[in-house]
């Protein structure tokens, strides 16, 4: 018996090598002194529970009635001077790099946030991260400027040195929600 002969598998050709383009390089010349520079905001990152922007009463568009945010008038609201101290102390701990910014998350909003981490991160890179006493606000002096709206000011000591800070509250869903912050 003889044996079958079986032919042979052939192999596919080898692809070919892929072809190389030659493209100019991009221009990299420093712009002119004077010239007006660019600044991109950082991206305010949507968390969970941030509250949709409303402007003069108004929605944007797409967002539903229902979930939009509610304002909460004074009354039902708690006293906002120890509210206001505590947030000062923290903001300002942040800014010495002792405290994470995402532990404000849930009393700012998403702009305030976005501004409180640029200017903690400006900050350390500039002075570096320093250990220091806890911050002791010395004073509050709040005033409501109408119903469900609070505008403070207050003295605080940060171990090195006295500074003042400002802040808005307004009442929104149930809680005190800071609109502006300005720490000097």
């Amino acid at each position: 018996m003889s044996a079958a002969r079986v032919p042979a598998p052939r192999s596919a050709p080898a692809p070919a090598p892929p072809v190389l383009r030659v493209v100019p390089a991009p221009r990299s010349e420093p712009k002119a002194l004077g010239a007006p520079v660019e600044r991109r905001r950082p991206p305010v990152i949507a968390l969970q529970g941030v509250l949709p922007l409303v402007l003069d009463g108004r929605l944007p568009s797409g967002v539903d009635p229902a979930v939009a945010p509610r304002p909460t008038a004074s009354a039902s609201l708690p006293e906002p001077e120890p509210l206001c101290a505590g947030l000062v102390v923290a903001a300002v701990e942040v800014l010495a790099g002792t405290r994470p910014a995402a532990q404000l998350l849930r009393w700012l909003t998403a702009d305030v946030y976005a501004g409180l981490q640029q200017r903690a991160a400006l900050t350390q890179r500039v002075r570096g991260r320093r250990r220091h006493a806890r911050a002791v606000v010395r004073r509050v002096l709040a005033s409501s400027p109408r119903d469900g709206v609070v505008e403070a000011a207050a003295v605080v000591w940060d171990g090195e040195r006295v500074r003042a800070a400002a802040l808005r509250l307004e009442g929104v869903d149930g809680r005190w929600r800071v609109t502006a912050l300005q720490v000097g």
